[in-house]
């Protein structure tokens, strides 16, 4: 018997261009949303630009066909985001609020994973911040 073993690698941060034409593609074609998934969560987890991270993940979730995967990423992603950075955007925030909230009523427009994003959200933003969470 043979044992095969995945393992999982965070992907990179991608250069900006590459990332926007990712998103954008995804946005169009949603046969082209695994390239976009990576790009994002490279980003997330990488990048040094918080204003390009919520600006990518905003674009989707805002965006985004419901059903598509990307929804509840871009708002997992913005949960990464304010666990690295401490804050988010009031608009980021709203939106992680939004995506979440359409999770709980039908997961099949937007995965669980939003929940999960805005979770970390009421976690990692400074207090000041998370104030409005209470």
């Amino acid at each position: 018997m043979t044992h095969s073993h995945r393992t999982f690698e965070n992907p990179p941060a991608l250069p900006h261009d590459v990332v926007a034409k990712a998103v954008e593609r995804a946005l169009d074609d949603s046969a082209l949303e695994a390239p976009a998934a990576v790009a994002l969560v490279g980003i997330a987890l990488n990048d040094d630009d918080r204003a390009f991270i919520e600006h990518c993940c905003i674009k989707v979730g805002s965006r985004a066909a419901a059903g598509s995967q990307l929804l509840g990423l871009a708002g997992l992603c913005l949960g990464h985001t304010a666990r690295r950075f401490g804050q988010l955007s009031d608009r980021a925030v709203a939106l992680a609020e939004s995506l979440a909230t359409r999770a709980e009523l039908d997961p099949s427009d937007v995965d669980g994973r939003a929940l999960d994003g805005l979770d970390d959200i009421r976690s990692f933003l400074r207090r000041d911040d998370a104030e409005q969470f209470r």
